[in-house]
């Protein structure tokens, strides 16, 4: 560890006695000869290794990893085509803002290109394309310190990957002990004066509305008692499923994306959103739908989401569970007067459930069977999928961090390898991958990591032998269908080639036995559902 005697040793083993200073437990990656000298000093540190057998999937697992414990997620991959790999992951961590750090060796610097064993023209810039920022080791301390800017990072503002890559020669020359690590500090308040302006706000509205994203996950009690306090309405977006638990009567749920929600947004005189970026993925509609005359309120950790809001009345800038706990304490005793009715949202609720049934026909009745098959702290990891699109609108979380969906870059193949990092971070907790049956092939080899870590992890696949989102949206647009089917493997035979259990139930009433004996299983269980089911 970090205060073993001063004397040099290999930097690869100071640099992992520097992340378990740092609370880093698990590593996620693949050796090569280019980052090997990282490896000499992970027994010595207490470090966990997970062996993927991808880049790409121990970039998703360092994402699964993050979301399910709160820590940082690592992924320590080779220089080249081993960061290559690991961009796609760093992608979709950005979008959907989740802390990982990525450390990656790099040919050292200097001189013309000269053909090198995974010589890229700019790995530090190709990186920084999908990373809050992305770094280069000149020395020892060097490295040091950006660690503790990473870490820092994590703790106090919105969470973004972040690449360190670490030159060769560097890895392998001899190193002084890391010093002690910088502690970080969370993020901060937002100002009282605000906080109490916005107070003011909401106590005078009719009709307030909370429109609460990701980034108000960990703020579920402070979100809940400023909604009941208020008499407030209330909509989550994909990330914030679970904020508001879903038996309010005056929650109106997951559904942001509707175009009808607009309507229901339009009738709030005053809305605070609170951790939700309203972006693209969250609305699927250029703008929510605020009345002209309502009162706008953004609490946002992200100084960048504040900057850019010119609609917004009052723009705070701290951490959502602080902000909203502030607020609840300014607005002092009473009762809520607000003038929402129960039975409107109701009957707005309903009315979305009819669409996504009359959109995806026979999904509603199988997501159901799987909701109710699940104990209620079940973590899902969902893929790119017609199955997981109805569902994270109809399937009610009943906490936060309970479902995970590869939202913002969009990215097939995340939720067998995001499970898995879950599962290795949360040993104590029900994880389960939910799939697409061509999604699920972009990543299926991580099943085998699966198997040698003897997860009990269920791995639903959504088998329909087609790409059928693209297929209707192509339909929609006027266009014949084209390369939209697939010939799929034998998702059971090829399971059990890597030693992996198997069922496939055959009606909706046998769902919950199979992933009742999936759950307590040695190992991972494969279970293949299709259309034939319901």
């Amino acid at each position: 560890m970090s205060g073993a005697g001063t004397e040099a040793r290999p930097f690869g083993v100071r640099i992992a006695a520097a992340l378990a200073d740092r609370g880093v437990e698990v590593v996620f990656g693949i050796p090569g000869v280019h980052n090997q000298e990282i490896y000499r000093g992970i027994d010595a540190a207490g470090l966990r290794h997970v062996l993927a057998r991808h880049e790409q999937g121990a970039g998703f697992m360092a994402d699964g990893y993050a979301r399910a414990t709160g820590k940082p997620g690592v992924a320590c991959v080779i220089s080249g085509p081993g960061l290559c790999n690991l961009m796609t992951p760093l992608g979709q961590s950005w979008s959907d803002s989740v802390a990982v750090l990525a450390l990656s060796s790099c040919l050292p610097n200097g001189g013309p290109p000269d053909h090198r064993l995974h010589e890229m023209r700019d790995q530090r810039g190709a990186a920084a394309t999908v990373t809050a920022w992305s770094e280069e080791a000149r020395d020892a301390d060097h490295a040091y310190a950006l660690l503790d800017r990473a870490f820092a990072g994590f703790a106090a503002r919105r969470a973004r990957p972040v690449h360190l890559q670490l030159p060769i020669p560097l890895l392998e020359a001899g190193a002084a002990p890391p010093p002690p690590a910088v502690r970080p500090r969370g993020p901060e308040a937002p100002d009282p004066n605000l906080v109490t302006r916005a107070a003011r706000l909401l106590a005078e509205a009719r009709r307030p509305l909370l429109i609460l994203g990701g980034g108000a996950a960990g703020a579920a009690p402070q979100a809940r008692a400023l909604a009941a306090r208020l008499g407030a309405a209330s909509f989550t977006s994909t990330a914030g499923r679970g904020v508001i638990a879903p038996g309010d009567p005056l929650h109106y749920g997951s559904f942001l994306a509707r175009p009808g929600s607009a309507r229901e947004i339009a009738r709030a005189d005053v809305v605070l959103v609170a951790g939700c970026a309203l972006s693209e993925t969250d609305l699927w509609r250029p703008n929510p739908g605020f009345d002209p005359a309502a009162r706008v309120i953004r609490l946002d950790l992200d100084p960048a989401i504040l900057a850019a809001d010119a609609r917004s009345e009052l723009r705070l800038a701290g951490d959502a569970g602080a902000g909203m706990a502030m607020i609840a304490a300014a607005l002092g005793p009473g009762a809520a007067h607000a003038e929402w009715q129960p039975d409107r949202i109701d009957a707005a609720r309903r009315r979305w459930f009819a669409e996504i049934d009359a959109e995806r026909p026979g999904l509603l009745p199988v997501i159901d069977a799987l909701r109710a098959a699940l104990p209620p702290n079940a973590m899902v990891f969902s893929d790119m999928t017609q199955i997981a699109y109805a569902a994270v609108e109809a399937w009610p979380a009943p906490g936060p961090g309970l479902w995970h969906h590869p939202s913002g870059f969009g990215t097939l193949g995340y939720a067998l390898p995001a499970a898995i990092g879950a599962a290795v971070g949360r040993p104590d907790a029900p994880v389960v991958a939910l799939a697409g049956d061509y999604g699920l092939q972009y990543t299926i080899p991580e099943l085998g990591t699966a198997v040698e870590l003897g997860l009990p992890l269920p791995v639903v696949v959504w088998d329909n032998g087609r790409l059928g989102e693209i297929e209707a949206s192509m339909r929609a647009a006027q266009i014949a269908p084209h390369a939209v089917h697939q010939r799929n493997p034998d998702f059971c035979a090829l399971a059990r080639a890597w030693g992996a259990l198997t069922e496939a139930p055959e009606s909706l009433d046998a769902i919950a036995p199979a992933l009742e004996r999936a759950l307590e299983a040695q190992g991972p269980t494969l279970i293949r559902l299709t259309p034939d089911i319901v």
